[in-house]
């Protein structure tokens, strides 16, 4: 069951990738570059921003603003250089659509770019990009029924989307 969640996904994310329309990926400002010449996914030249420096914006941004992490599922390990998923215990906010807000308000400050903004029926669905990195900021139902908050970011760059296709096609359903 935990495999077919990420194969689901892996799926959306190579989707994400694909219609996102972002120029580059970490590739926009050169990828860095391992000794052996092959680029390294999930690493910026330069080195100004990585999964694990994605994860801090994220984590610094939805504390900052009243939530508490909710443990999910972990990422499978070929991935993790290349996609960060944080979820907001929903539970544990007073008010999670303020929070939300003011976390997305808090990456724009923090260098992220809007691109897009889908708010319609309790559900709300914000694209940052930032240096070749997407995030995928959603509020979904409301507190005491069904309740979803979520920062999921993937690295744009050609480097991580072969990794994401190629864990696509390893988890592939017949």
């Amino acid at each position: 069951m935990r495999k077919a969640k990420w194969a689901a996904a892996a799926a959306g994310v190579v989707l994400l990738v694909a219609g996102c329309g972002s120029e580059g990926g970490s590739d926009a400002g050169g990828s860095a570059v391992s000794p052996d010449g092959s680029s390294a996914p999930g690493a910026e030249a330069g080195g100004s921003l990585d999964a694990a420096a994605v994860t801090k914006e994220i984590a610094g941004a939805a504390t900052g603003a009243g939530f508490a992490e909710k443990p999910n599922d972990d990422i499978p390990a070929a991935l993790k250089p290349c996609m960060v998923s944080w979820q907001a215990d929903g539970e544990k906010v007073t008010d999670s659509r303020k929070s939300y807000d003011a976390t997305v308000a808090t990456l724009t400050k923090g260098g992220w770019k809007e691109k897009s903004d889908f708010d319609q029926q309790g559900s709300v669905i914000t694209s940052l990009d930032k240096n070749g990195w997407t995030v995928k900021a959603s509020h979904q139902g409301q507190a005491g029924t069904f309740l979803i908050v979520s920062f999921i970011a993937t690295d744009n760059g050609p480097a991580c989307e072969k990794l994401f296709a190629e864990d696509l096609a390893k988890n592939k359903q017949p």
